[in-house]
């Protein structure tokens, strides 16, 4: 079929995260019969979040699988087409727009950017190898599989405290890692592991190495202040969790993106070219919370509403 014989869709929406399904619901109720293109697990980050404390509306938490399936069944309510492939190419270049799955090319007039992020790498060597086998980047994911064992958590942040302490409901003793003499979590996070004996805090340190023998078996660290190598020995799980990465590949050729490759948008989640908005991690390096990817979904979709509107006076 000819690019001339395919349907074009008023709205194409990228990504099937807390932003991306924000915006799919808004776009539907809109009666734009958008296409989401959720990619093979939709829901996005928090399908590996074990607990969601600060979600509006639900004063006990909500479980991060449960809330992604309840905004899927949301999305499937209002009109929109779910497709669970995995995106090849995005061309912004033409008009209209058209993206490339592995089953099918599909056009659209307007198109939303809520693609995400992905976890940072520390670069070490060996890493990709033992990644399933001793390097994880999912404390949910794989924290049941270190049952009485000894693991340890990079990072700093609010996250890598929380990911320590999940996984002391596993691990006989977790290291907690950081590079900097102090944890820059907000105070919360922070009185959660110095409350729990499990955790042991390794600050003003580096990993430089992995220690390999049929999986992890220890780590090699150096000591900042000292500027002295130690060791690790007895750790044989390490969760990294140092920040994320713009999954913005197939699109900062096309859109104007920033030094960290997340895509520049003004305060109505417009991108650098007409027609296209962008939601959610991928264009948040700031906050980065499921309430503000939700949020930048439902304006990115009122937005593209808009362009629409008058796209066809």
């Amino acid at each position: 079929m000819g690019n001339a014989d395919r349907k074009t869709h008023d709205l194409i929406i990228i990504g099937g995260g807390p932003a991306g399904l924000t915006a799919s619901i808004y776009a539907g109720r809109a009666g734009l019969k958008p296409v989401t293109i959720n990619g093979p697990n939709p829901g996005g980050q928090i399908m590996n979040t074990d607990v969601l404390e600060n979600f509006p509306g639900f004063p006990d938490g909500i479980k991060g699988p449960e809330l992604g399936q309840k905004l899927v069944e949301q999305a499937q309510n209002q009109q929109v087409e779910l497709l669970f492939e995995e995106v090849k190419s995005i061309d912004l270049e033409s008009r209209p727009f058209s993206v490339v799955t592995h089953m099918q090319e599909l056009q659209s007039r307007t198109m939303i950017i809520a693609t995400g992020a992905h976890p940072r790498r520390l670069g070490l060597q060996n890493e990709g190898r033992l990644t399933g086998d001793g390097v994880s980047y999912c404390a949910v994911c794989d924290g049941a599989l270190y049952d009485d064992e000894t693991v340890a958590v990079v990072g700093g942040g609010d996250s890598a405290l929380e990911e320590a302490d999940y996984l002391t409901r596993f691990a006989d003793k977790v290291y907690l890692i950081h590079r900097r003499d102090e944890y820059r979590a907000g105070p919360t996070a922070v009185e959660l592991i110095e409350s729990n004996d499990s955790i042991k805090p390794v600050l003003s340190a580096e990993i430089t190495e992995l220690m390999i023998d049929e999986g992890l078996d220890g780590l090699v660290l150096e000591d900042k202040k000292k500027e002295e190598e130690f060791e690790l020995p007895e750790v044989t799980g390490l969760f990294i969790s140092i920040g994320y990465e713009p999954n913005t590949d197939l699109v900062c050729s096309q859109l104007e993106c920033d030094d960290w490759g997340y895509i520049i948008t003004d305060e109505f989640m417009k991108t650098s070219r007409e027609g296209v908005f962008a939601a959610g991690d991928v264009q948040d390096h700031h906050y980065q919370q499921v309430i503000t990817a939700a949020a930048s979904g439902a304006k990115a979709a009122m937005e593209a509403n808009s362009y629409l509107r008058q796209l066809k006076r």
